[in-house]
């Protein structure tokens, strides 16, 4: 059996096409929208909607961490547009039905942080499986997904333009963890939280991580966990136990997926 697997596509719609190609099934965990492209000031919804000079301040704020100056700056992007809800989900619907049609037969996913959930059905086919806090056998193992990230303790979820993060209460997150059961190959998006996982190199802060994944790790020890969201990780593998934990890599730069064989 050969599954390929892929997370933080971001719009890379051409390399998804691909990412089957040779393999008995595809999983994908999740950020399939490009929301802002930081290595493509003009890709990505925000480079669409205003072009690549008003992103390029955009990401600079964000680089510098000048959260207040940020927050007011996207506030007034929005507030130039008539209508920045129908902007967004025009741009978010333009995104997903190039990248569903791009998926392979059979596909298994889970939504990332930057994904819109509810809008996945109305572009996944017969050949597409969704699960968040399910579990799937492929192959005679089973796969166990969660996806979305976690919202911080006290914190909100911020409006951009009509569109809002998929961040969920830990509470709920782990309820999602919960529900795995005997699950052979752990697929989240997020990684376990274990700092040498959650750290980014490049951004120089820890992203967010799960207790929960953790926690399930030790009990069930299954044979891997895999997930994405952290782009430039200090560690992209480690192990707990007898379970090989894996970053399977930033797929709109890398367009290489990760592949298990068993």
């Amino acid at each position: 059996m050969r599954v390929h697997v892929v997370s933080d596509v971001h719009g890379n719609s051409d390399a998804l096409a691909r990412a089957g190609d040779g393999a008995d099934a595809l999983v994908v965990l999740g950020d399939l929208i490009d929301f802002v492209d930081y290595h493509d000031h003009s890709g990505g919804i925000l480079g669409a909607v205003f072009g690549p000079e008003k992103v390029g301040r955009f990401a600079q704020l964000r680089r510098n961490r000048q959260h207040a100056e940020l927050a007011a700056y996207a506030r007034t992007l929005w507030e130039s547009l008539d209508n920045a809800a129908d902007t967004v989900q025009e741009a978010l619907r333009e995104q997903y039905e190039r990248l569903f049609q791009a998926m392979s037969a059979p596909t298994y996913a889970t939504p990332g942080n930057v994904d819109v959930p509810e809008l996945w059905t109305e572009f996944a086919g017969d050949h597409l499986t969704i699960l968040d806090g399910d579990v799937a056998e492929i192959g005679g193992l089973r796969f166990g997904f969660v996806g979305g990230s976690i919202l911080a303790p006290g914190g909100r979820i911020r409006r951009t333009g009509a569109w809002f993060p998929y961040l969920r209460p830990e509470e709920d997150f782990n309820a999602r963890v919960g529900k795995l059961t005997d699950v052979d190959v752990l697929c989240s998006h997020i990684p376990p939280a274990v700092p040498e996982l959650t750290y980014d190199v490049v951004a120089r802060r820890s992203e967010p991580g799960s207790r929960a994944l953790v926690e399930l790790i030790k009990e069930q020890r299954p044979r891997w966990s895999l997930f994405g969201h952290v782009h430039q990780p200090l560690s992209a593998r480690i192990r707990i136990g007898m379970t090989g934990c894996i970053n399977v890599g930033h797929f709109q730069r890398t367009q290489v997926p990760h592949v298990l064989t068993w």
